[in-house]
């Protein structure tokens, strides 16, 4: 009998696999998707919403767990995948630095608003209006994290790279059996998936499909990620990458004719320098209505729990919401009332 089954391997998934090893738990894991949306290009981590200049849900408890968490994950597997990113907002107006100030003098924000404005960080990125810097930035690069952690299970025995078939699964008052496997309980840990998932595809999925192009310049030099309408974010040489693209409307997880042009006309505002386009790629974001995490356990399944929604800030969410369905699950801990998917029994027939 082992204590979990997971079904998803990105973000999610991976944050709940280390805390049941950390915590002396037996699972396994059934994961189909080789690359899923975390893996496609990294993550920030970024306290603020740059938009609104507003702190990211939950933010003090999020940071306080982000680099503990994800260290103890890099010394398991013997390698590095944070890293120190710079993070700069470049101002469209006057009245724009000067919201910049206002939440800056916020008590919540004033840790990560820098108040010294800059000038200047390329030579061809023109900013008449300046730039704010946002403190306690970073990056996990899924792009090792997720391979090198898949790879270290699959030695083990315990990490199954096929599709799961939710018809296999027999679910018992004290257990669930899936294909000669018995399990106290069952986590699933699918992004977009989700919606296919015929015992919790009743939560309000809305899904976001976001992409981004991989370029190179020669002249352009960046010391750190820009933000704007859209961001261009530094990947070690002369390679950088530029983003984003929202369509909450397509579901095809395939990179679009339209999302090219988008992301061109994005960087040619940013740059003003030669560039040379080398890749493009697209991905579903697990985003949820109300936009918040979507944690808890079936309404009639006991032994069924979720663990999924979240959206755009997953290197931050992963660790807290993981952390607050084990306590949830293993020490009876109550679930903040805004993760936990009882705000949405209502929704199941």
């Amino acid at each position: 009998m082992k204590d979990y089954i997971i079904v998803g391997f990105g973000f999610a998934g991976s944050s709940l696999a280390h805390l049941l090893e950390k915590n002396q738990k037996s699972f396994v894991i059934f994961n189909d998707n080789p690359a899923p949306v975390t893996t496609v290009a990294g993550a920030m981590f970024n306290p603020v919403i740059l938009k609104r200049f507003t702190p990211v849900w939950r933010i003090q408890e999020q940071m306080q767990l982000l680099l503990p968490f994800f260290s103890e994950i890099e010394k398991k597997l013997h390698t590095s995948f944070i890293y120190k990113v710079r993070v700069f907002r470049k101002f469209a107006s006057v009245e724009e630095k000067n919201n910049w100030f206002v939440a800056s003098d916020k008590p919540i924000l004033s840790e990560y608003l820098s108040t010294k404005i800059l000038n200047k960080v390329s030579p061809y990125v023109t900013t008449p209006f300046g730039l704010g810097e946002v403190l306690h930035t970073g990056l996990v690069n899924t792009r090792i994290l997720i391979p090198t952690y898949q790879e270290k299970l699959q030695k083990e025995g315990i990490f199954f790279e096929e599709k799961f078939n939710y018809n296999a699964l027999e679910i018992k008052e004290e257990y669930v059996h899936y294909k000669g496997i018995d399990a106290k309980r069952i986590v699933f840990c699918e992004g977009y998936d989700m919606v296919r998932n015929p015992l919790f595809k009743a939560l309000p999925m809305v899904g976001s499909k976001g992409e981004l192009l991989s370029f190179e310049s020669d002249d352009l030099q960046l010391s750190g990620v820009i933000k704007s309408d859209g961001f261009i974010a530094p990947l070690g040489g002369n390679a950088f990458k530029v983003g984003t693209t929202y369509d909450n409307d397509d579901k095809d997880p395939s990179p679009t004719l339209q999302g090219r042009k988008i992301l061109i006309e994005k960087l040619e505002h940013l740059i003003s320098c030669p560039y040379r386009i080398t890749g493009q790629m697209a991905g579903i974001r697990p985003t949820v209505k109300d936009r918040r995490p979507l944690v808890g356990v079936h309404p009639k399944y006991k032994n069924l729990f979720i663990l999924n929604g979240l959206g755009t800030h997953g290197a931050f969410l992963a660790p807290y919401t993981a952390t607050a369905l084990y306590d949830f699950i293993e020490k009876s801990i109550t679930l903040d009332k805004e993760m936990n998917i009882e705000r949405y029994y209502r929704y199941f027939v």
